[in-house]
């Protein structure tokens, strides 16, 4: 097909969310993946080239058209985009959701310290996090894990992509929080902590109290990373 280049380059511009090869396949018609991994590789370096003000990256299992970095303050001048507003301690729950996934509550709060429902609540309602079903154990507990969303906000191409604590300290990669359009909520005087909030879908530890949130496992003691999404 020669004009393919030109009409992957019109469905990414009209596209609200990155699309990925096999859908791009799909919209296009009877072509192979590798066409259309060439033809977004012709693409890409013509737009490197050209250094304009925008940039086709690889994001959340797709493809995209986004503004580069260094042009968005300009951007948000203009459109004044809504960032996702997190507490600390949904952050921090965001964070053992991602590194540690599939996992389930009570692995969150024994990492944590105190319990998450409403935390995990909130990551929900905000569609950062998913229920992926339920573990085979007594109880059933809800299995969490992160979504395509969530790889949207930080701006990272799969899982894999996200930054080890090592490599934040050793080669100043963003970590989590820097690398996504977010803010951090200040926690009212007064107010209900998250952690006190009704949990989702799972009664709390009989007696479990609120207690300061527990400080994240040392750089030494990471997790591996964890396997691509589907």
């Amino acid at each position: 097909m020669d004009d393919l280049k030109n009409i992957i380059e019109a469905l990414l511009f009209v596209a609200d969310e990155p699309l990925s090869v096999e859908r791009l396949r799909q919209a296009v018609g009877p072509v192979e993946g590798a066409e259309i991994h060439a033809a977004l590789s012709q693409l890409q370096a013509e737009m490197e080239e050209r250094r304009g003000g925008f940039a086709l990256v690889e994001v959340a299992g797709g493809f995209q058209f986004r503004t580069r970095p260094e042009y968005g303050p300009w951007v948000k001048r203009l459109l004044d985009p809504r960032p996702v507003r997190l507490s600390k301690a949904a952050l921090e729950t965001l964070a053992i959701i991602a590194y540690k996934q599939p996992i389930i509550r009570a692995e969150i709060e024994h990492l944590r310290g105190v319990d998450c429902g409403g935390v995990l609540r909130q990551l929900l309602e905000r569609k950062l996090i998913r229920v992926l079903g339920r573990r085979e154990i007594p109880g059933r507990p809800l299995i969490y894990a992160t979504t395509k969303r969530f790889l949207e906000v930080f701006d990272l191409k799969d899982l894999n992509d996200l930054p080890t604590p090592r490599e934040i300290e050793e080669l100043g990669r963003p970590s989590l929080e820097e690398r996504g359009n977010i803010v951090i909520e200040p926690e009212e005087e007064g107010a209900l902590p998250p952690e006190q909030a009704s949990p989702v879908g799972e009664p709390p530890a009989a007696g479990q109290a609120a207690e300061p949130a527990a400080a994240l496992p040392p750089a030494e003691e990471a997790p591996p990373r964890p396997a691509s999404e589907g």
